[in-house]
């Protein structure tokens, strides 16, 4: 089927690789426990009542998840007051959201251009059709068929390729705005604690 579909075959089958290697690799990276550990904000509030969360501890804080590096962001501009918290939580938010969304350009990139290569490989096969008819006839039905052949398993190969890419494309998009939620809500627990707002659970997890 590979070798009937022609050199079109070939782009489709990288982009299909491709867009398996990103979901897979996305499946892994986006897990929302590694991204907004759940119990993360009521250890760091123990720490820093413990006075625990300095230096090296909150060099961990930072690299350990995207969560965390809010946190640590959070929490090393505290004694300049609430606004000023905030605004660094946010100025840090920008790159970490940057982060989650590594690949999925890509990936919707080959969303968009498989049904094209397919349409081309649709093209050529019909192009190399009408050469056939053109150089000897409709005799021979055979020849005729390599085009026709050409045209439908490379439409029906850049279809494949771009459903699963499109599904999953939008499907991380939408868990990365959850997750977004997620950690902008923890961040502001951890806000209020730190500024004594309101009183606030911090072994409350949000849905």
């Amino acid at each position: 089927m590979v070798k009937s579909g022609g050199w079109l075959m070939v782009p489709l089958l990288l982009a299909s690789v491709l867009a398996l290697a990103i979901i897979l690799e996305r499946a892994w990276t986006l897990r929302s426990r590694r991204v907004a550990p759940p119990d993360l904000l009521a250890d760091v509030w123990t720490q820093l009542q413990a006075g625990e969360l300095k230096g090296e501890a909150l060099r961990n804080l930072q690299a350990g998840s995207p969560l965390g590096a809010l946190l640590a962001a959070g929490l090393v501009n505290a004694r300049h007051g609430r606004e000023m918290t905030k605004e660094a939580i946010e100025n840090a938010a920008t790159p970490v959201v940057h982060e989650l969304e590594r690949y999925l350009s890509l990936l919707g990139t080959i969303a968009l251009i498989s049904p094209l290569l397919g349409l081309l490989g649709t093209v050529v096969g019909i192009i190399d059709a009408f050469l056939v008819v053109t150089a000897g006839g409709i005799g021979d039905p055979t020849a005729l068929a390599g085009g026709i052949s050409k045209a439908l398993v490379t439409t029906a190969s850049g279809i494949a390729v771009a459903i699963p890419a499109m599904i999953m494309h939008r499907y991380y998009l939408r868990h990365i705005q959850t997750l977004t939620v997620s950690m902008e809500q923890q961040a502001v627990k951890l806000v209020d604690m730190l500024h004594g707002d309101r009183e606030v659970d911090v072994r409350e997890v949000d849905a």
